[in-house]
């Protein structure tokens, strides 16, 4: 029995990769789906209303895996620090926190914990993985919720620039996107 355990996650811990190759998560050019989520002070936040007052960037994280994520809580750091020149840059910056419903809300807020947002940066709720399975980011594993992505979306919805990592690590840096959204204003 313990054998085709061991044999059972030796497939799954193969598979995964091989199967993340076949993401339907949304690509340069493209156009965006629409959606509307709540940010973790209780607004609503609809993501076309969003993309028609500028460029828009758009990062997964990956909620809650049982655990807080340090590379989630890296690249949000990150991104805060960066906020000053999104906000010059005329760009909003939101952040998804999926998850399973209940208790979301709480696991979003140990996250964030006593950090302040600015104005141009919003943490996003996204209970029960609608948007993650919308935009085909579903990581469907154990101990897994959402593969890491960033999206750079332009005023006509188009996505202009896209990274989705397979793994934890990999992840779009506040400058690279910078330079995403830099090239989007020439």
């Amino acid at each position: 029995m313990r054998m085709m355990t061991w044999i059972s996650a030796m497939c799954l811990a193969v598979a995964g990769p091989a199967l993340a190759d076949d993401l339907a998560a949304p690509k340069v050019g493209e156009k965006a789906g629409d959606f509307t989520l709540s940010s973790l002070n209780g607004e609503s936040v609809h993501f076309a209303d969003m993309t028609e007052k500028g460029p828009v960037v758009l990062i997964m994280l990956r909620g809650w895996p049982g655990y807080q994520c340090p590379a989630c809580q890296r690249q949000m750091g990150d991104f805060l620090k960066h906020a000053d020149e999104f906000h010059k840059a005329g760009a909003r910056v939101l952040m998804v926190y999926p998850g399973p419903k209940e208790g979301l809300k709480a696991h979003a807020e140990e996250f964030v914990g006593s950090t302040k947002f600015p104005k141009n940066v919003t943490m996003l709720l996204d209970p029960d993985y609608k948007l993650t399975t919308q935009y085909g980011l579903r990581w469907v594993a154990p101990n897994e919720t959402a593969y890491p992505s960033t999206f750079v979306v332009g005023p006509d919805n188009t996505i202009r620039y896209a990274k989705v990592s397979q793994t934890h690590g990999g992840r779009a840096a506040a400058d690279e996107v910078l330079a995403a959204v830099d090239k989007l204003q020439k």
